[in-house]
């Protein structure tokens, strides 16, 4: 009788320690499951945190360049620097120095043009000289290969007559073709004036008319 009330002690200790050890067990979290949804929870805000970040530093990127865009505008257009006094103490919008920037292309294409028909006129001016070279280069050599002809035939009153005549023809259309009233409208009037009056074709003229008035008053 002792020994089976030990043992049956002893079992009853044995169960209600088991029962106790399930109850231990069933009240401890699983570590495992929660660790591993914890890290790939951290993982996702982690991957979210970086596309943010990449966002934002490319958006930072994206308005710097702009910024240095709108900063090299101002160092290179001029306008851009020559600020009004209502104006000087603020800083220029993004919207006046495109305006400006527009304004100084435009000027840019203006001022263009207006060198290029210089250049075309210079041409002309450069071709007509070639060709009075040309003229005169065959006078010298015509006198060249006839030292004698014509020597002491022709008076200086005639040539002075004849060179007269010719001016005072050049002279008439200068007077009713330029205007005088300021440099810069004769510097304007000149141009034309030599590429209408004084072509090869309409000097050669006016030289045979001079010299047909001369040898009438002659002869």
């Amino acid at each position: 009788a002792a020994l089976f009330m030990e043992n049956a002690r002893k079992g009853s200790i044995v169960s209600r320690a088991n029962s106790i050890g399930s109850t231990s067990a069933s009240s401890v979290p699983n570590t495992d499951d929660e660790d591993s949804d914890y890290h790939q929870e951290s993982c996702k805000e982690s991957y979210k945190d970086q596309r943010r970040r990449a966002h934002t530093q490319a958006e930072q990127k994206r308005r710097d360049a702009i910024k240095k865009g709108y900063n090299d505008l101002q160092a290179i257009v001029p306008t851009c620097e020559q600020q009004d006094f209502s104006i000087s103490s603020q800083k220029l919008s993004k919207a006046i120095v495109l305006q400006k920037t527009i304004d100084y292309i435009q000027f840019l294409h203006k001022e263009k043009k207006k060198q290029e028909e210089e250049v075309s006129t210079l041409r002309k001016d450069v071709m007509a000289l070639k060709i009075m070279k040309v003229n005169y280069e065959q006078i010298v050599k015509a006198h060249q290969d006839n030292p004698n002809e014509g020597k002491n035939q022709i008076s200086d009153e005639v040539k002075f007559n004849v060179f007269q005549g010719i001016m005072d023809s050049l002279f008439q259309s200068f007077n009713a073709s330029v205007s005088v009233t300021s440099f810069q409208e004769l510097s304007a009037c000149v141009f034309s004036w030599i590429e209408e009056h004084c072509k090869p074709q309409t000097l050669r003229d006016v030289v045979i008319g001079v010299l047909h008035k001369v040898k009438s008053q002659l002869y």
